[in-house]
């Protein structure tokens, strides 16, 4: 098959590499392996088995080539077809080359593994493994998925577009070569800033890996900082406006900057929104406290669509120890499609909030509820 799995996940990860090894597949020793200890889970096709492939792999005198499993889970990454056949050849084992690597990518090369042999999967297939790899490692840029699915950049790019967002949060992407690329250069010094802010004893190296930016434009946004400047230069600024994509500054970099209103004066949903961005969120204090206030709001409380708002800002304001028991309870199996929905759901909120800040920068600053 040719494909080098180290090289493979270095290529396209930047993060976890999918597999140690560092020769190609076929290089990798065949150990002999139970079928009864295989999970044949998650697999790229929509489905299922082709119980016809199945048959006429079955059938033939040939000996079945080595499958491809994940050790520490035992979960087969490519040849389920190959599974089935040979417990219908009434074997209890089957050649296997294994391989170790993180959980969260073996998608990916399975996906990449049945488009360039074997069983091709279908359009439908490689559109889904798209929208997947688009949820779990939103940082890949189009073309490097789309060497993974067998589509072609456009495809992706046009598949991501119709996604809800998910692009808006990140500062870069990860290309075929592994290197991160800001999508934007602002948003880039943006994030930096915010970063350094909340943990200003991170090095620049740590900042500008985060950031997708360089580390000389990581050390010239601390240095604007430090002198009380904007961590966008002026000029970078202008054409940014003039491009019509003047990025906001992060709503940490605002509270930040925002005077605190004197003690006792009306709190507006503005100031309550900066206060909450400002404080610790470590115990989810901030979420419930911003909630509390608009509760008390008649304009949300006597409007059905307010009462939306809040029922649902309601139901996701629940303290981190709930939300990492939560994590620890999904099943194995449904790991990823969990993860990929929170994230499309991560991704609506983000959107809702930056279509409420745009609302509210057009029409001016507002009364707070105790102005109504």
């Amino acid at each position: 098959m040719g494909v080098e799995p180290g090289a493979y996940l270095a290529e396209y990860s930047g993060v976890h590499p999918v597999v140690r090894a560092a020769e190609p597949v076929e290089e990798i020793p065949v150990t002999p392996v139970p079928v009864a200890m295989l999970r044949l889970t998650d697999s790229p096709r929509l489905a299922g088995l082709d119980i016809e492939h199945v048959s006429a792999l079955a059938a033939t005198d040939n000996p079945l080539p080595p499958i491809l499993v994940h050790r520490p889970t035992m979960r087969v990454i490519d040849g389920r077809h190959r599974v089935r056949a040979a417990v219908l050849r009434g074997r209890e084992t089957i050649e296997a080359r294994l391989v170790d690597g993180h959980e969260h990518d073996l998608f990916a090369l399975s996906v990449r593994l049945n488009v360039t042999h074997g069983l091709p999967l279908s359009t439908a297939d490689r559109t889904a493994a798209v929208r997947r790899l688009l949820g779990s490692h939103p940082q890949w840029s189009d073309r490097a998925i789309g060497h993974i699915t067998g589509l072609s950049a456009k495809s992706v790019a046009s598949i991501r577009r119709r996604a809800s967002g998910d692009a808006a949060q990140l500062a870069g992407r990860v290309g075929r070569d592994g290197r991160t690329r800001p999508l934007n250069a602002a948003q880039g010094r943006l994030l930096a800033s915010r970063l350094i802010r909340e943990r200003p004893a991170a090095s620049l190296r740590e900042i500008a890996r985060e950031a997708a930016i360089s580390i000389g434009t990581a050390h010239d946004v601390r240095r604007r900082l430090t002198s009380g400047q904007h961590p966008v230069p002026a000029g970078l600024r202008r054409r940014q406006a003039t491009a019509r994509i003047e990025p906001a500054e992060p709503a940490a970099h605002r509270a930040a900057q925002a005077p605190r209103p004197p003690r006792g004066a009306p709190v507006t949903p503005h100031d309550a929104v900066s206060a909450a961005a400002a404080g610790n969120r470590e115990d989810g204090a901030g979420a419930k406290e911003l909630l509390r206030k608009l509760k008390r709001d008649p304009s949300l409380r006597f409007s059905e669509a307010g009462r939306s708002i809040l029922r649902l800002m309601d139901a996701q304001t629940v303290p981190p120890a709930t939300w990492q028991r939560l994590a620890e309870a999904v099943p194995a199996h449904c790991t990823g499609l969990v993860a990929a929905a929170a994230r499309e759901c991560a991704a609506s909120w983000l959107a809702f909030a930056q279509r409420v800040e745009r609302r509210g920068e057009q029409r001016g600053p507002r009364r707070g509820p105790e102005g109504h």
